[in-house]
């Protein structure tokens, strides 16, 4: 059995409905479900989530009002619902926090298998017999705990973000392409014209740099893709 608690947000009952049968089939057990983004907002300043799959039209404040307030209090992974299809609306749901996306109409199998892939990764991060902390100058990081400091200040990365700043400290000094890096984060086939990749970077440098238009960090390696400078050197270019 599934044991990791996951929150369903959506105002159509059938979708709540269906998504509940189809994952307690699955062995999840522990599901709640919300119908507007403020409950969901609510919900998880009182409970930690592994997954939440939150629809972007709502009543009231919509999925991608409520994205950034969950996560001011969650490290969960957040996967939108949504009829939006369009390049623009990836992004934005990228922007504020968002892990996936899956359109609707949707195979719930499909979200179920992605669902389990990201609790995969997720666990498949706990280390055995490796570095579990990470210290660069400012910038701590606490693999066992999935903890990031910055000066001493606790950052909440989404699940993405930090899994693409724990690739990064395992790989110091390397150059990642675009493709490499999807593929090796996000576990899947880079099909190209992707801004998946280049999103994130930027959310994590807003997160981590002390400023993002010229990290220290994550920088850009021209023409090439990017590389983690744990020394903190300047960067060749962004």
């Amino acid at each position: 059995m599934q044991q990791s608690p996951i929150l369903i947000v959506d105002d159509e009952q059938a979708i709540l409905q269906m998504l509940q049968t189809i994952l307690n089939k699955e062995g999840f057990t522990q599901i709640d479900t919300a119908t507007t983004a403020e409950e969901a907002v609510e919900l998880c300043k009182h409970k930690q989530y592994a997954i939440i799959l939150l629809d972007v039209m709502l009543p009231g404040e919509d999925g991608f009002d409520a994205c950034p307030k969950i996560r001011a209090t969650s490290n969960a992974t957040i996967f939108f619902l949504t009829a939006r299809t369009t390049d623009l609306d990836k992004l934005s749901g990228f922007a504020v926090g968002a892990d996936d996306y899956i359109t609707k109409p949707f195979n719930p199998l499909e979200v179920v298998a992605r669902m389990k892939a990201h609790l995969r990764r997720n666990h498949e991060r706990i280390p055995q017999q490796q570095t579990t902390y990470y210290k660069y100058h400012d910038l701590h990081l606490n693999t066992l705990t999935a903890e990031v400091t910055i000066n001493g200040k606790k950052v909440m990365l989404q699940a993405q973000v930090y899994n693409l700043l724990v690739f990064f400290c395992e790989h110091p000094n390397q150059v990642f392409s675009k493709s490499q890096l999807y593929e090796q984060v996000w576990k899947d086939q880079y099909l190209g014209e992707d801004n998946t990749v280049m999103v994130h970077i930027r959310k994590l440098r807003e997160q981590i740099e002390e400023n993002p238009s010229k990290p220290n960090y994550i920088v850009t390696v021209r023409g090439l893709g990017y590389k983690f400078v744990p020394d903190g050197d300047l960067h060749e270019n962004t």
